[in-house]
């Protein structure tokens, strides 16, 4: 079994059983390839749980190296259906609703700028064999990431299409453009520029129930064992933490479906 590859139990009871009570309406499934059907609406092949933060940059590389993984996965089964959620996880929960200058932010988390600075030499380089350009430097506050979440699981209930392009847009707008993510003006454009409506992103946030769910998942995660991400749930059978590389992730992919077939 590879480094980061493990069964779940607890975790994956606990996936499954929000799975067979979510609520309404469903959010469209993101699809590798979709299937016609008449009149109903088929169980997705392939269920893909991510328990990241948008300001986490390993969460970002994972991602792309998901992609990856789902890339060679499709062409080997195109007509394989492929439904990819993402969960909430805050790496700073303490942090004020205002965030914090990042000078601040990295004094007290890594000991100063410098210290940062060998630190994310290595993200950016294994950012370049990724395709992402990280900009430290442009960031200039490091924001409470409830508010991000809160639009994610708001998208996630309209088009998970267009969620993934929106949680693709919040890393960009983070770490390659330096944007205010505690802004929820700055929150509404990233969200209307993967195709949603501004203005009813912007709404979301002052959604008492939706923020409360979110961090009700937030702790949830931690109370099950999550301590890192990104995280990585297949089919709610096997698990991988962190950002491992594609062929680690086909393994997880692999052993979960072989599960999954043998409780059918």
């Amino acid at each position: 079994m590879s480094e980061g590859l493990r069964p779940l139990s607890r975790l994956g009871d606990m996936l499954r059983r929000r799975r067979l009570t979510a609520r309404q309406p469903r959010p469209q499934t993101a699809r590798m390839n979709t299937r016609a059907n008449a009149g109903h609406n088929p169980a997705p092949d392939l269920v893909v749980d991510v328990i990241s933060d948008v300001v986490c940059p390993w969460c970002y590389i994972g991602k792309r190296k998901l992609e990856t993984a789902l890339s060679e996965l499709g062409h080997a089964e195109p007509h394989l259906d492929v439904s990819v959620r993402w969960h909430a996880f805050q790496l700073n929960p303490d942090l004020p609703p205002e965030g914090m200058p990042r000078v601040e932010y990295l004094a007290a988390k890594f000991g100063g700028a410098r210290s940062a600075a060998e630190i994310y030499a290595r993200v950016k380089s294994v950012g370049v064999e990724v395709g992402i350009p990280f900009d430290f430097d442009r960031i200039v506050r490091q924001p409470n990431t409830l508010d991000a979440h809160t639009v994610i699981a708001w998208a996630q209930r309209r088009d998970a299409r267009l969620a993934d392009a929106l949680v693709e847009g919040l890393f960009r707008a983070y770490f390659i453009e330096g944007r205010l993510l505690n802004d929820p003006a700055e929150l509404a454009r990233v969200a209307g520029e993967a195709g949603f409506s501004a203005q009813e992103a912007q709404s979301s946030l002052i959604s008492v129930s939706l923020r409360s769910e979110v961090e009700a998942e937030d702790r949830e995660a931690r109370g099950v064992g999550i301590n890192g991400v990104p995280f990585f749930i297949f089919n709610g059978r096997t698990a991988v933490a962190g950002a491992h590389d594609p062929g680690t992730l086909l393994e997880a992919i692999t052993a979960a479906r072989i599960a999954s077939q043998g409780h059918q």
